[in-house]
């Protein structure tokens, strides 16, 4: 039996034990990396290393192979075995799509016998829409990525799934790298007619935030915060966010260094609500739906509206003086004394306003608080029709558009040549600003000291046209090998510097600095192609390599970072639930459009926050199209460590606990998945459980069952079935029962429904094993 899969029968269930991988526990000792040459630094310019010689040439399929099997043989190490077939594809294709291979993919590649097979399998898997879907993902977990704003209020932000769809397509098209990142920092500077660069600021328009922030002016500085540090994390592979109360501790990073650097952001703003100027077929159809919502509401919304005029003056004046300091005297100032500072702050003050809020509320306070200084008798009356009017107009929220969608576009933009000043803050403390800065770059990262040009727009200050112009110069040792790193992790389980998110001292220092250099070069001298640097990885003989445990491995290099074996990987949780859905013939495979609310247990409460989708198809979306709310985690994959959107993930944590197992076993929507893969074999294998049996473990696991799995498999089933007769049995004296079948078998296939049920139940076990949870 494959030592990754425990199966035995405990009261007439399938029990399975939760174990690692290879089938023993983790270690938690941690052995040093090997070092990197001394001459090695992250922050010399990228230059392309001599590929090394090794004795074993026939094993290099290209130089990735030749830095990987340099160090092997320097330890006196042999790489693994080639992968089966079977194996590599499965392997291949969840770590490129996140999905399972269907059989007949894996019994094509399988047979294919021409010399090309495997780059043709490559060139298949990145051709596909699946690869900019899973790779969209991983860069969304950097981007903090969520559809509501978080905090108190958690508002959803409508359109953030056009950013979400930027960056699926953004894959799929093989953007550049260099352009990808310049659009999505600086895309309202550099390209202000084109409606997907503006959609691509999405990436710095992330940030959570409180529309309740009582100072706008402090709340200027934590948004620029943010984004200082997201741009030093994702891109830099910096912890800058380190260096804002204090020099860095670590990283030769003054705190003015980081002032400087948060100064290319200073000027930047954010309109959620931009009109559209290209409208696909979904935003005609939402448009269509509101407008037609509209107009049978709009006799008691302008009712509505004219009770709120007769205090809109005195609201705002009121909602105004709420506002500290600075904020409520940019707010009271006239527009032609604005400085740089009141022109940010009077946008955010627009930005954040909701006339059915914050006036409402007003004239709620007015007609009721008697102990207000704003309280009016002669409101009253005028609040009573107003929540008469509110209760009616709640009566048509059946008219409302049946699916997602907005009629907007976010997107970052300037209110001038001129930015709010800049200032090193004692302790990082917003309070106590110190000596005023201007946009620079850290020192320890431009090697060149390359001066950079900053200039201004009619509409702009040019700051960020100015960064993004250094973040993708060849003067810049960091971008591409932070990213390559990211994209080898992804294959590798780490990255070659495992801490993905800090290239500095405290930091790992890399297993194979020539082969990051070498990844790094190749990329830029590829015109920045993600997708040829993913076919480097995927056709290499390293990446090919089998993932048993060998005795010598674990004795030179116990935690494998020299790459002698195939590193095993647990299943990301959108992976699990994505591959659960594919097996079952249920995935609906529609690319893009607005998030969706699957089903969710019905305790969980979230109210308003979550309302599952109308429409059917939804549930069976892909993961990434579910809709992220920052404070209500998507229940059936959060359990299994999923990004944490409230600042960059860098990696996804792995985590063993028996709630993983009681999610997948107790959640009726992964039963009902079992119950569709069940009518799925039934269907494909016909009536002969060995065949049925069989083509389980082909679509799950892309292999058949062993002999000894086999056989546990059959006993298990005839246990089973007598569990599931004696309960029909003991339900059958109450007068009714019901027993889970498989769902979506053709007509004519007989059926037992007492050994269905069973197969069902031996279906949903082996869904569930460390066989399907990992990939090898």
């Amino acid at each position: 039996m494959n030592k990754a899969i425990y199966l035995s029968i405990l009261s007439g269930t399938f029990a399975v034990a939760a174990i690692a991988a290879d089938g023993k526990p983790v270690a938690d000792a941690a052995k040093a990396a090997p070092a990197a040459p001394k001459s090695w630094s992250a922050y010399q310019l990228v230059k392309e290393p001599a590929v090394p010689e090794v004795k074993q040439k026939k094993w290099v399929r290209s130089p990735v192979d030749a830095f990987v099997l340099a160090q092997l043989e320097a330890k006196g190490l042999k790489p693994s075995q080639e992968a089966d077939r079977a194996t590599y594809i499965r392997r291949a294709t969840l770590d490129a799509w996140g999905i399972l291979p269907t059989p007949e993919e894996v019994k094509a590649f399988v047979g294919d016998k021409s010399p090309d097979a495997y780059e043709k399998l490559a060139d298949r898997l990145l051709a596909s829409h699946h690869f900019g879907e899973r790779q969209a993902r991983r860069w969304l977990d950097l981007a903090r990525y969520a559809d509501s704003a978080g905090f108190q209020g958690d508002q959803t932000r409508p359109n953030n799934w056009r950013y979400r769809d930027y960056v699926i397509n953004a894959f799929n098209s093989d953007k550049p790298f260099d352009r990808f990142i310049k659009e999505q920092i600086a895309g309202d500077e550099l390209w202000p007619q084109s409606q997907e660069a503006r959609i691509a600021t999405g990436y710095i328009a992330g940030y959570p935030d409180n529309s309740n922030s009582r100072d706008l002016v402090q709340r200027h500085y934590q948004i620029s915060t943010d984004v200082t540090d997201l741009v030093g994390e994702t891109l830099l592979g910096s912890t800058i966010g380190c260096a804002r109360c204090h020099n860095h501790k670590a990283d030769k990073v003054s705190q003015k260094e980081y002032f400087q650097l948060q100064a290319f952001f200073s000027n930047t703003v954010f309109d959620e609500r931009a009109k559209l100027d290209q409208k696909a077929d979904v935003d005609v159809a939402y448009e269509k739906a509101q407008a037609a919502y509209r107009e049978a509401t709009k006799e008691i919304r302008d009712k509505q509206k004219a009770l709120l005029d007769t205090v809109r003056e005195k609201a705002i004046k009121y909602q105004k003086e709420r506002y500290l300091g600075d904020a409520r005297d940019a707010l009271f100032k006239p527009q032609d004394q604005w400085t740089p500072m009141d022109k940010w702050v009077n946008w955010r003050h627009k930005a954040v306003f909701n006339e059915a809020t914050d006036i409402g509320s007003y004239l709620k306070m007015a007609a009721e608080d008697k102990d207000s200084p704003e309280y009016d008798a002669t409101k009253v009356d005028t609040w009573k029709e107003y929540q008469k009017l509110t209760a009616e107009l709640k009566k048509l929220d059946h008219l409302k558009p049946k699916f997602a969608g907005s009629t907007n576009l976010t997107t970052a933009l300037e209110l001038g040549k001129e930015a709010p000043p800049t200032f090193v803050r004692f302790g990082g403390i917003h309070e106590r600003p110190l000596e005023e800065v201007q946009p620079g770059i850290p020192a320890l990262w431009n090697p060149t000291k390359e001066q950079l040009a900053i200039t201004p727009t009619d509409k702009s200050s040019g700051r960020r046209t100015a960064l993004v112009n250094w973040l993708t110069s060849p003067s810049n040792p960091l971008t591409s090998r932070v990213y390559v790193n990211r994209i080898w992790s992804q294959y590798f389980d780490k990255g070659i510097v495992s801490t993905l998110g800090d290239f500095g001292r405290a930091g790992e220092k890399p297993t194979h600095p020539q082969l990051l250099d070498h990844l790094a070069a190749s990329f830029i001298n590829d015109g920045w192609s993600v997708k040829k640097l993913h076919r480097e990885i995927l056709l290499s003989s390293t990446y090919r390599q089998a993932s048993a445990e060998r005795a010598d491995v674990v004795k030179v290099d116990p935690d494998n970072k020299l790459l002698a074996v195939f590193p095993r990987k647990r299943l990301e949780a959108e992976e699990i639930r994505d591959s659960l859905l594919y097996a079952s013939g249920q995935l609906v495979d529609k690319v893009g459009g607005p998030a969706v609310f699957p089903p969710v247990p019905s305790n969980l409460n979230a109210g308003n926050l979550w309302e599952i989708s109308k429409n059917p198809e939804d549930a069976r979306r892909r993961s990434i199209y579910t809709f992220v709310r920052r404070s209500v985690p998507y229940p059936l994959t959060v359990s299994f460590d999923p990004a944490n959107p409230v600042s960059p993930h860098q990696k996804r944590d792995v985590t063993t606990t028996p709630l993983q197992a009681l999610t997948l076993f107790n959640s009726d929507i992964v039963f009902a998945w079992s119950q569709a893969l069940a009518g799925r074999v039934i269907n494909e294998a016909g009536g002969s459980e060995s065949a049925q049996i069989d083509r389980l473990y082909e679509v799950l696991f892309a292999r058949k069952p062993n002999k000894e799995e086999k056989v546990a498999l059959q006993a298990f089933l005839a246990q089973q079935e007598k569990v599931v007769a004696n309960k029909v049995a003991d339900a059958a004296k109450s007068g009714t029962f019901s027993v889970a079948v498989p769902t979506g078998v053709k007509a004519g296939q007989a059926v037992n429904p007492i050994r269905a049920a069973a197969f069902v139940d031996l279906v949903h076990t082996v869904a569930n094993s460390n066989d399907f949870a990992y990939r090898f």
